[in-house]
This record gives structure tokens, sequence and C-alpha cells, in this order.
């Protein structure tokens, strides 16, 4: 999606464009314009969401923004409160941050909302006699930690695709969570149900693989920030040595069709591998491991052992 940025803001983000664009964007503009970013949104009903940086003091009639979303960036507080409490009562979904200057981050990750697709309805087939995303590290199941870390690394929405009852429930409300009684067909069949469960306004999707528990929320984090980046390509992957990628990997939404004509046991990998255009792959904290048999396990438990309660005197 364009970013129209309007005026002489620098927001070196993805997608970043100072023309007027055609189809769905969002706008950026500093308070002084904000009369003419109004006047834009009333003749453009594909201008999902507006970002206004340092806020006028005449409060303006917001009408034009009805079903779309705002984001505030102001430092003074009480500027910031009159301007939510009018968007709230006008039904307008708005976002506020207190700031005097833009923070890049936070404002890219509002015009850019990513969610998770925690990938949870594998048959553990090399990992006989349990079901291995209830194995416990670190005192929680495996998929805990996947969901977690997406959810703490900022993820806007996380949804886990499960098959298994005891998966759903081990989840216990804390996420989403999307039924896939395809799994057996394959992985592409878990893709269509995280990517269908996908709320409009999300831009790109995280895979998380709910058998990787050493995966942090630094690890999302590092990949959002890099996808938001202006000149980033449409997926964003962790490196591995020789040039190798695994996930997580950051799908943009222009790369969803294709993904979802996959079939069996395809995944992200099929669209992207050959085609290094589409996929940049960047350095990140944590450890991608995946846990696949009984070895594996075994592995992380030793180098990672349960911590010991600490005895109280």
């Amino acid at each position: 999606m364009a970013i129209f940025v309007m005026g002489d803001l620098d927001l070196a983000v993805r997608g970043r464009t100072y023309r007027e664009p055609e189809g769905t964007h969002s706008l950026v503009v500093r308070g002084r314009d904000l009369d003419s970013a109004l006047l834009h949104l009333a003749s453009r009903a594909d201008c999902r969401a507006l970002a206004v940086v340092g806020l006028p003091e005449t409060l303006p009639d917001m009408a034009a923004l009805a079903g779309r979303r705002l984001l505030l960036v102001d430092g003074d507080s009480e500027r910031l409160r009159e301007y939510a409490e009018s968007a709230i009562r006008a039904g307008i979904e708005v976002e506020w941050i207190r700031s005097a200057r833009p923070p890049f981050e936070r404002l890219a990750a509002a015009l850019l909302p990513v969610g998770a697709i925690v990938m949870a309805a594998g048959s553990g087939s090399r990992m006989p006699g349990s079901e291995k995303l209830l194995l416990e590290f670190d005192s929680k199941p495996m998929v805990r930690h996947a969901m977690e870390s997406a959810s703490e690394g900022g993820c806007h929405q996380v949804v886990v695709v499960y098959s298994s009852a005891d998966v759903r429930d081990a989840i216990d409300g804390a996420a989403e969570v999307v039924h896939n009684p395809k799994a057996r067909t394959g992985m592409a069949s878990s893709l269509h149900a995280g990517l269908r469960a996908m709320r409009e306004e999300i831009e790109a999707a995280v895979i998380v693989l709910g058998d990787q528990p050493l995966v942090g929320s630094r690890t999302i984090a590092a990949l959002m920030r890099a996808w938001r980046r202006e000149g980033s390509r449409p997926a964003v992957a962790v490196a591995q040595a020789h040039g190798e990628w695994t996930p997580p990997v950051v799908l943009a939404r222009e790369l969803w069709p294709e993904l979802m004509a996959l079939t069996g046991d395809a995944g992200a990998r099929q669209i992207l591998q050959g085609h290094p255009e589409l996929l940049d792959i960047v350095p990140a904290p944590g450890r991608p491991d995946d846990i696949d048999t009984p070895e594996d396990y075994s592995k992380i438990v030793k180098l990672f052992p349960r911590r010991k309660p600490r005895q109280r005197a």
C-alpha cells in the first residue's frame, strides 16, 4: 500500500510517495496541512488512514475520517486528549503518540500494521507418542512461546492455526485461533486459513512456526522493522549461513494471492526460491531452531534447563 506524504515530512517508510497515488493508500501530513488532508479524504474513498504530526490549535471538523483510522502525534498531552476524544465521539478509530518529533518506528508500525500466523496444525510425525507443540520449554508449551513472541514483538493481530483441540486449549484465549480441518493435506491449507483470518487493515503477515521456541520477540520486531523500511522487498526472512534463510518470514499482502494458490505441503519457500528480487534476508536475534525430533527437544532442554524455584529463607 502506498504512503502518501503530503508536505515536507522526511519519512523513509515502505511505499512512500510525494505524489498523489492511485489506489488504496494512507496519508501523512503535518498539522498545518490538515485542512488540505481532510479535503483529500473527502474526495478519496480509498484513503484508509490519516497520520497527523503536530496538531493545530483549532480542532477541525473530522467528519471525513468516519470509517478510517487516525493517528495523532504531538508533544502536548492536553491537545492529544482533545483530538482523541473528539475522534472517539465521531466513531473514528484513533491511536495517539505523545512525542514532539515524528517517532519513525511507531509511525511506520501504525501505517503498516503486520499480523502473525502461528503455524500449529502440523502432525509432528517425527515426534512419536506426543503432541510436540505441547512439550514444555521454560515451563510453558512450545506453541505458547511462538504465540507470545509474535504478540510481544509488536504484531497487530496474532492468529494460531491449529488442528488439535489440545493445542487450542493451550492457547487459552491469549490469541485468535482458527481450526484447520484440512491440516493433513499439508502446510498450504494452514497458510490459507491464517491469511483468510487476517483483518482488512493488515498489510503483511509474519509466518511463525509453532515449534520454534527460541525465536523471541526481538526476532519478530527486527523482521518487521526491516520490512517497513523504504526500499525493502515484499518478503523479509531470518538469515542463515551460506546465504540461506529460515522462518519466521514476513510476507507482504501483494504476495498473498500466490500463497493462496499453493497446494499440499508447499509454503512461502516455493514462491521465493529462485526469486531474490522478492526477498530480503536480514540478521536477527534469537535462534530459529525448529523442534522436529526427540533429539532436537532434548538438545534445547539441555541448553536451556528449567529454572529451579528459589528457596525462601
